[in-house]
């Protein structure tokens, strides 16, 4: 079966290295602040000015006055701060971040980004801090279905959309793989062990190639 959401951000949570700082885009990527290891610290930043999120908060401790880039409540951990949207920012554009977490409509076989607006005129375009922060962080790395709803594939040989960044994305993590951007193109690290490469492939518009020590893709019940 492919992950759920959740599943998703748990593995690219475990990927975080111990002490790094990371912003968290709008969407998925969000649901890395609830799984992150305990092993770790890791500090999450949040656009919209605060800097040490923490995992979601319950019913009895939503504050309005506390929220991410995506209007979600969010708690802070100890130590953590708000900070003016301006530093926020000079945080950003001053390359202080060492990963960027961000959702994607669309990846390129070259790293091209495109996440900021499709052509559906229901849902109005909104770049944000995208842009900010694939030009501004050390690394970015998409967390993502597969494919659309519709099973259209997002992996894509070159992008349909306008695009937020050229060449930015080094790894990505859907539903069914784990998948590294190389010189080369697409890498499969990682795959879901009820699908073949051959059906993976078919669900990618680019071409995939197998990394030589691919390895199953699995997630605990979350």
């Amino acid at each position: 079966m492919p992950l759920s959401r959740k599943q998703i951000a748990w593995r690219a949570a475990q990927d975080l290295g111990d002490g790094v700082y990371v912003n968290l885009g709008i969407g998925l990527p969000t649901l890395v602040a609830d799984v992150l290891p305990d092993d770790r610290e890791i500090v999450l930043q949040s656009e919209n000015g605060v800097l040490g999120v923490g995992p979601a908060p319950s019913d009895n401790e939503i504050d309005l006055d506390l929220v991410n880039a995506g209007k979600q409540p969010v708690t802070l951990l100890k130590g953590g701060s708000y900070v003016h949207h301006t530093d926020s920012f000079l945080m950003i554009r001053g390359h202080h971040l060492d990963l960027a977490l961000l959702g994607a409509f669309e990846v390129a076989e070259n790293g091209d980004l495109a996440n900021w607006t499709t052509d559906d005129p229901k849902f109005p375009p909104g770049v944000g801090g995208a842009m900010d922060l694939a030009a501004g962080a050390k690394e970015v790395r998409v967390l993502v279905e597969h494919t659309t709803r519709d099973g259209t594939p997002r992996l894509r040989k070159k992008c349909g959309y306008p695009l937020t960044a050229m060449r930015v994305v080094k790894r990505i993590y859907t539903d069914l793989a784990v998948i590294d951007v190389t010189d080369e193109g697409f890498v499969v690290r990682e795959m879901v062990e009820d699908i073949d490469f051959d059906g993976l492939q078919a669900k990618t518009e680019a071409r995939l190639q197998k990394a030589p020590d691919l390895k199953p893709l699995k997630a605990p019940a979350l």
